[in-house]
């Protein structure tokens, strides 16, 4: 279910999504079904819905049997779902057909799908927050280390006011913090399923309510008191944060190749890629990954928000577009948590191209500070007017800024011209992250 380029060899190394691609593979997805229909059964022959013996039978065979995934393919493809197909081996592989009887009893496939899916989102969650904290650990030092390296800013792609290196990668950072902190409210509300072909449990009652809760903390999954088969909500909560994930990491992708363009390289990449007939370029590969995975995962998080709508009790088309998208979703996020953790972690600044720039800008960049410098005598309106006839001069004639601040006002403090001291906040705003990610660092240990 999982897109060409996650799935392929030549692309592996280019979308490396590690662990997260062997969570939604064919032996994963019945390793999760049986653990789940194992402490199903566990759960019922404990409150004697079945035979407690048989119960304790199937839970057994759960963790020691091995089914092929292949013997499903043909029946999901006439069912429309693995399930029963996947029951089917089951049952003959128990080898006890007195016991395989009450396999799956009163549930229905989407039960066991969504439960087992549940169980693997979990751990694919444990992925991402590792993941994160690793880029988290990098940006913090940066951040640190370059609070006070001053740099051009750049709105609407144009020179603005100076900023520091280190407010630049903190304010990569907020949003993955943000998103990290998160983490665990997603994980805690992953969902068991158990509520039979309508979403009544007939069949469980009238023990259904606490067989669904003794189900739940049999797996770590939280007991959602109620049907959830035509309520995606959980499952549309993990796309969203997914994509904001990715749109966190595709910022910092296309800053990063703004950054290294040819008549800028105010950072310097740790590995960048060649060009098959030009030797002398250094291609930002991994930040145009970024790009890349962002606008993916924008896509299908909006196709699966779409199939969230699910028509009357159950629906397949909506499920079925589920299992296109969210794999595919989910692998998105894991290449690009990857991919980051490498750019940044091989990311520096370089900070004589910064001073070059800084260099090259004739003082315009200090305009906002002398306009505001020139309050103390003359209206802000008055002031602004001043400021903006004496930078286009400067941009036109030549020349510095501060010198014509300073021919034509003396009294300037020349200090307003010196980018490291008019960074404002900057500084303070690069260390408080810093130390925002220490301190998640130190609740961990």
């Amino acid at each position: 279910m999982s897109g060409h380029a996650f799935s392929s060899h030549i692309y592996a190394q280019l979308f490396p999504t590690g662990d997260v691609a062997r969570l939604f593979s064919d032996t994963a997805e019945v390793r999760a079904m049986m653990l789940v229909e194992g402490a199903l059964a566990k759960a019922q022959g404990a409150r004697g819905i079945i035979p407690e013996v048989s119960g304790r039978a199937i839970h057994r065979a759960s963790l020691e049997l091995q089914l092929d995934p292949a013997g499903l393919a043909e029946g999901t493809g006439q069912n429309g779902v693995p399930v029963p197909a996947f029951l089917s081996l089951f049952r003959a592989a128990m080898q006890a057909p007195e016991h395989a009887q009450y396999l799956h009893w009163g549930a229905t496939s989407q039960d066991i799908v969504d439960t087992a899916l549940m169980l693997r989102l979990r751990q694919v969650l444990g992925h991402y927050e590792d993941r994160l904290t690793a880029c988290l650990g990098h940006l913090a030092r940066l951040a640190s280390e370059h609070a006070a390296t001053p740099m051009a800013a750049r709105t609407y792609g144009q020179h603005a006011t100076p900023t520091s290196f280190g407010a630049v990668a903190a304010s990569w950072g907020w949003p993955l913090l943000e998103l990290r902190a998160e983490i665990d409210g997603l994980r805690a509300a992953l969902p068991v399923s158990l509520s039979g072909a309508s979403g009544t449990a007939e069949a469980l009652q009238p023990e259904a309510a606490a067989l669904r809760a003794d189900l739940a903390a049999a797996l770590g999954l939280a007991d959602p008191g109620r049907t959830w088969h035509t309520d995606r909500t959980p499952l549309l909560r993990l796309g969203a944060w997914i994509a904001r994930a990715a749109a966190a990491l595709g910022k910092i992708g296309e800053d990063l190749t703004l950054a290294t363009q040819s008549g800028v390289a105010e950072v310097r990449l740790g590995g960048a890629g060649g060009s098959s007939t030009m030797p002398q370029k250094q291609n930002p590969v991994g930040p145009s990954v970024l790009s890349a995975l962002a606008a993916q995962a924008t896509g299908l998080n909006a196709t699966l928000q779409g199939a969230g709508v699910h028509r009357q009790q159950r629906d397949g088309a909506a499920w079925f577009t589920e299992w296109l998208t969210l794999p595919s979703l989910c692998l998105s996020l894991a290449a690009a948590l990857t991919r980051a953790e490498d750019v940044l972690g091989g990311l520096a600044p370089a900070t004589e191209a910064m001073a070059e720039t800084l260099s090259r800008s004739q003082g315009l960049l200090a305009a906002e500070a002398l306009s505001f410098a020139l309050t103390d005598r003359m209206s802000r309106t008055e002031a602004q007017a001043e400021v903006k006839a004496l930078a286009g001069t400067v941009a036109t004639e030549g020349g510095h800024l501060r010198d014509a601040a300073l021919a034509r006002w003396p009294d300037i403090d020349p200090a307003l011209f010196d980018p490291a001291q008019e960074i404002g906040t900057a500084p303070g705003d690069a260390r408080e992250f810093a130390a925002a990610v220490a301190a998640i660092s130190r609740s961990k240990d």
